[in-house]
């Protein structure tokens, strides 16, 4: 029963996140800083990690290619369609649900903690609109920290296949072109888009409905990680389910 009372409570987040807009010019200075903080701020850790999941990915193929008949190309194969498919739109959001989504529900929790969204309220200002509205928005270019996260990612897999000697360069191109299916792409590119709204939204959820002082926003962080994560990977499967299967 409280599991269908979360989920009310976040469709009428939802709802009222969308109405009673804030003036456009405060609006734009709000995307601009949540963009700096949410995407910006990550690219760092995630430029970090796409390199070297690439790198583990090829070189643990490469390491169990002990069989002379199957073609060396497949490492390259094999980690385009890891990379692609699952390592960087599904386990970087997950990373992400720990950095963004964390930052997200201790920022807004604190606000709530400090009675600063009951203020903004007595000023007439949609505190939904001012705090989740500018955060959805400037989570859309999501995308574009997937897209690097992916070419980091191959450019990892072709560091450790072909500089570690496993395979040589031309080869290695060769299996990235390999059955290549633009479609993929399109598939990993809406998940990535439907993950960059799970993570601003479940996140600001349980900061704007948190109960309680200082303590319960780290227990709000916490609880924010695992449910963004668990919502992630029940998209994950229910988005593969329809457009792969």
């Amino acid at each position: 029963m409280n599991y269908l009372h979360s989920i009310g409570e976040y469709f009428l987040m939802l709802k009222g996140t969308f109405h009673r807009m804030t003036k456009t010019s405060v609006l734009r200075g709000l995307i601009l800083k949540e963009l700096d903080d949410l995407i910006i701020g990550s690219m760092g850790i995630v430029s970090f990690l796409s390199f070297f999941i690439g790198a583990v990915v090829a070189l643990q193929t490469a390491l169990n290619l002990n069989n002379p008949l199957i073609p060396k190309s497949l490492v390259a194969y094999a980690a385009r369609q890891s990379i692609i498919l699952e390592f960087a739109p599904t386990f970087i959001s997950i990373i992400m649900a720990g950095k963004v989504g964390s930052y997200i529900t201790s920022s807004i929790g604190s606000m709530n903690v400090t009675e600063q969204i009951d203020a903004l309220e007595v000023m007439g200002i949609n505190s939904l609109n001012y705090l989740v509205f500018p955060k959805i928005v400037a989570m859309m270019f999501y995308p574009f920290v997937i897209a690097i996260s992916m070419f980091l990612g191959i450019l990892g897999a072709y560091a450790a296949a072909v500089l570690g000697g496993f395979v040589p360069p031309d080869v290695f191109i060769q299996g990235l072109q390999q059955d290549f299916v633009p479609f993929q792409l399109v598939y990993a590119f809406i998940k990535t888009i439907l993950f960059a709204f799970i993570l601003a939204t479940v996140p600001a959820y349980h900061g704007y409905y948190m109960k309680g002082g200082a303590l319960e926003v780290g227990k709000a962080s916490t609880s924010s990680f695992v449910w963004t994560s668990v919502v992630i990977i029940i998209t994950n499967y229910a988005v593969t389910q329809l457009l792969l299967s």
